[in-house]
């Protein structure tokens, strides 16, 4: 005779819920790291932004009209993307005050998503 050795029914489902029970404690932590990481690269591209932006203005005495000025006179190498639109041309541009020549005095981001901390990131 025989025996033929194998899983049973119920210990195939007792390992299929502890893999149940460990995917839903590292999903959520993935996805949070994944909001963290692109609201930390909004941040940096922002900050290399603005300060292109000051060194054009430092520089000619006057705000960029375009993002793409500040490409062509090599303040960036290329226009960054925003993470949360994945996007270069995404980017929300406001205009200086009224004497100050050109149109880009600062960029915000073109998302109307929510931070993690409850902010909108377009007032970043």
């Amino acid at each position: 005779m025989v025996t033929r050795r194998g899983f049973t029914l119920i210990e195939l489902l007792v390992v299929l819920a502890i893999i149940a029970t460990l995917l839903s404690i590292a999903v959520p932590r993935y996805y949070g790291g994944v909001k963290r990481a692109e609201e930390a690269t909004l941040k940096q591209n922002l900050a290399l932004l603005r300060d292109a932006i000051d060194k054009h203005y430092a520089d000619n005495g006057r705000y960029p009209d375009t993002l793409d000025e500040l490409v062509a006179k090599r303040y960036l190498r290329s226009v960054p993307v925003d993470p949360l639109t994945s996007a270069s041309d995404s980017w929300t541009l406001v205009a200086p005050p009224a004497p100050e020549p050109g149109r880009v005095y600062d960029v915000k981001s073109g998302s109307t998503a929510t931070a993690r901390d409850g902010s909108t990131v377009n007032t970043w």
